[in-house]
């Protein structure tokens, strides 16, 4: 399926903002689209003010902060500081544009490194920019599956310099619990969702959700949890939300991806919370191909709220504090460098949470709502006529 414009023009604004000024060129072969199209969103996105064109450049508009200009060179001896983060992730562009700010404020330039999809590349790309001259480390592995997230850990806590692993919770009691961490509380972005749809009146709710990410492993296991305990659910399912949300596409899964109109009927949900953005559009989509309307017949949560709010019926989201996990985590390992000493030797290990909100927009309702817009519509009611 052809990538929403919004959808690349978000991305494009994300690379821009996180990496600075970035060839036209490049950009395109990273979004995988043509030099003429990308250089018409670039015009597009000019024209709106979102961002500066060049000569085959493309450049971030940043926002007026009251404060005086911030050199980008280091303002005291040492290298850059390298960030580390997943080729083609918006949801983790969003946070490198906070981290980014956070470090030209002190003065600190950052060396980015984008890591393909690929089991283990960021420790090679970390050793060659630690080779260079790296000061610190920024990072947020891929780690498609729990076998190469504990593959990370060792080599992880074993590094140099000081290093913040954002948006990603190792195991505890694991080489690498004693690594600065920041990243969003995800079990209450879900128990936001829940509490929101049961106050509606929801009484039976699906999950679908991908598997192929830390954050999607803790959305599943939270979700059990709060619907298994949750007095006011009566029954709950979770499925693969897409073919390519597993650990491993070419596997094989006792879990096979969702068709979500044919689980709604089975389950007799009248709710869903749907992991990402772009799945949960999708998904979306096949609900309406399948004759099943939002919200009338299945209210919809998304969660990433990256571009949730662009469809055509724009979808209530829990939004975690994308921008701001990426300053925190960037002040986290400002104040380590402050000390210019690793974790065992610049104080206690700090692990910090950010708590999401919760967006309401059109696509979540009362089941009670729609029977009466039902029965409006048939010119029907449940109330026992008045006597003339």
């Amino acid at each position: 399926m052809r990538e929403p414009v919004d959808l690349r023009r978000q991305r494009i604004l994300a690379v821009v903002q996180s990496r600075g000024a970035t060839r036209v060129s490049d950009l395109a072969a990273e979004l995988a689209v043509s030099v003429v199209t990308l250089r018409r969103d670039v015009e597009e996105l000019a024209r709106e003010g979102k961002l500066r064109r060049g000569h085959g450049v493309a450049r971030p508009v940043l926002p007026e902060t009251g404060r005086p200009a911030v050199p980008l060179e280091p303002t005291a001896d040492g290298g850059p500081v390298a960030v580390v983060v997943p080729e083609r992730h918006s949801y983790l562009y969003e946070a490198l544009h906070g981290a980014r700010t956070a470090f030209e404020e002190a003065g600190i330039r950052i060396a980015l490194h984008i890591a393909p999809a690929v089991a283990g590349a960021e420790r090679p790309i970390v050793e060659q920019a630690l080779a260079a001259g790296a000061r610190g480390l920024l990072i947020a592995p891929r780690w498609r599956s729990r076998a190469t997230e504990e593959a990370d850990y060792a080599w992880l806590a074993r590094l140099p310099v000081p290093a913040v692993v954002m948006e990603r919770r190792p195991r505890r009691g694991s080489a690498l619990h004693a690594v600065d961490t920041v990243c969003t509380d995800h079990w209450y972005g879900i128990h936001l969702a829940v509490e929101h749809l049961t106050g509606l009146g929801h009484r039976r709710i699906v999950l679908a959700a991908r598997d192929d990410s830390p954050t999607a492993r803790a959305l599943r296991a939270a979700f059990v949890e709060i619907a298994a305990d949750h007095p006011d659910v009566d029954k709950w399912a979770v499925a693969l939300s897409s073919p390519g949300a597993a650990p491993d596409p070419a596997a094989e899964t006792e879990e096979k991806p969702l068709e979500l109109p044919a689980l709604l009927a089975e389950s007799g949900a009248t709710a869903a919370v749907l992991h990402g953005d772009v799945d949960a559009l999708m998904l979306v989509q096949s609900l309406r191909d399948g004759g099943v309307r939002v919200p009338e017949d299945c209210s919809v949560i998304a969660y990433d709220d990256v571009v949730a709010g662009l469809g055509s019926t724009p979808l209530s989201a829990v939004s975690p504090p994308k921008a701001e996990v990426g300053r925190a985590a960037a002040e986290m390992l400002l104040r380590r460098l402050g000390g210019q000493a690793p974790t065992s030797g610049g104080g206690p290990a700090r692990r910090l949470e950010l708590l999401p909100t919760l967006k309401v927009r059109g696509s979540t309702q009362s089941p009670d709502t729609a029977d009466s817009q039902a029965s409006d519509a048939t010119g029907t009611s449940g109330a026992t006529p008045a006597s003339p």
